[in-house]
């Protein structure tokens, strides 16, 4: 089994950026904590992260085929892409949504997630953890079809 974390703009920033909200570890701890766990669950995982929309729509493009599953963070783009959302919908590749804080108890316009329609499951508010929940989902949903 073979799943794609994918990383919106500003997730680079991990470690830097607001710690009150996103914590004190890098990208690269998410990596090694996500990639970790998918070793434990016998699942090989692949990362990509962008602060591009149309960097982020071509990664899921060429999911399609390699991958059994995404679980992405569309960050800032989560409220604002139609572009991404109809990437995973073309594909077909079962996804979770995640986010390191709760939108929906920030401001107004964070509220609006277009990506969600197109998911299996979203995981927020959960910090860096929730990345390990939306992994257990993937598997689980995969292995039941």
């Amino acid at each position: 089994m073979k799943i794609l974390v994918i990383n919106g703009p500003n997730m680079n920033m991990l470690g830097l950026r607001e710690p009150e909200i996103y914590g004190n570890v890098t990208y690269a701890g998410l990596v090694d904590m996500i990639r970790e766990e998918g070793d434990l669950l016998g699942v090989e995982t692949g990362f990509y992260q962008s602060n591009h929309e149309g960097d982020l729509v071509d990664k899921i493009q060429e999911a399609y085929g390699t991958f059994d599953g995404i679980i992405i963070n569309p960050a800032a783009y989560t409220h604002t892409s139609v572009a991404i959302l109809d990437a995973v919908k073309s594909v077909g590749i079962p996804t979770v949504e995640v986010h390191v804080s709760d939108p929906d108890k920030r401001d107004e316009f964070r509220k609006i997630s277009y990506i969600r329609q197109a998911c299996i499951a979203t995981v927020k508010g959960k910090g860096l953890p929730g990345y390990i929940e939306a992994l257990h989902i993937l598997k689980e949903y995969i292995e039941s079809k």
